[in-house]
């Protein structure tokens, strides 16, 4: 088990783009961190990585977001190591774009699988973790921090399903805030427009990535929300892209 005084972290989609972003900011901070993403190779090579880059202790655990088991096994290894849990990145997703006229339910029930019934079982298994890590630092709380998009605010022609699941998340994080913010639990969701990581390639036709938010970007604000005492609540944060209007992502 990892001491009391060595915060700990939970990052999901954590070995590309924001998520290995922030996985990699935390291991410097000499956070405790375990990883989940569905490639087990490429997940053990970030683990030594960031083992190096200063985290205090890894687990890596290879699971799929829509398996419901995989998601147990990855909150029971946390649970086994650690003893409680300082922050819960919710950075795991899914999106395909198309008409909502064209759109299959294969692709409906996968988007909400990963998107939004993930993130409500893994913050209902780490809760009392969170909790736990809530008390043993009452000057800062416990965090949980998810990746929404400004989809899931501003209506995005093609983005519906995505869109959809992401406008749930964002209502399921506040109502996360109304529950557990008096535990010192505090949740933020995070809506940016495309950030230049692999899932905005299928845009890169009409969105270069120099036009897009940069994962540092996001991965800033992750930081921020972190130092913020336990009596900050920071529901959600929208991020747009210079040169728009604010309401596209």
């Amino acid at each position: 088990m990892t001491g009391g005084t060595t915060k700990t972290a939970l990052i999901s989609g954590a070995t590309r783009g924001i998520g290995l972003g922030t996985a990699t900011l935390l291991a410097r901070r000499g956070y405790a961190l375990t990883l989940t993403a569905r490639d087990a190779e490429r997940l053990d090579a970030v683990g030594i990585e960031l083992r190096a880059a200063g985290a205090a202790d890894i687990v890596t655990v290879a699971a799929d977001m829509a398996d419901s088991s995989g998601i147990e096994r990855v909150l029971a290894a946390h649970a086994q190591r650690f003893d409680a849990m300082s922050a819960l990145i919710l950075n795991a997703g899914v999106g395909s774009a198309g008409p909502l006229a064209d759109a299959s339910m294969r692709r409906f029930d996968k988007t909400l699988s990963v998107n939004l019934r993930a993130p409500v079982q893994l913050i209902q298994g780490a809760l009392p973790m969170l909790r736990a890590g809530a008390a043993m630092d009452p000057g800062h709380g416990a965090r949980v921090i998810a990746l929404a998009s400004m989809a899931g605010v501003y209506a995005e022609a093609g983005l519906a399903i995505y869109g959809a699941a992401k406008a749930a998340l964002i209502s399921l994080i506040a109502t996360l805030n109304a529950e557990e913010s008096s535990n010192g639990v505090t949740a933020t969701t995070i809506a940016p427009g495309y950030v230049d990581t692999d899932m905005s390639a299928w845009i890169h036709d009409r969105i270069p990535p120099e036009r897009m938010l940069a994962v540092s970007d996001v991965v800033e604000m992750v930081d921020a929300l972190l130092r913020l005492s336990a009596r900050a609540v920071v529901p959600n944060i929208v991020m747009s892209r210079a040169g728009t209007d604010g309401y596209h992502a």
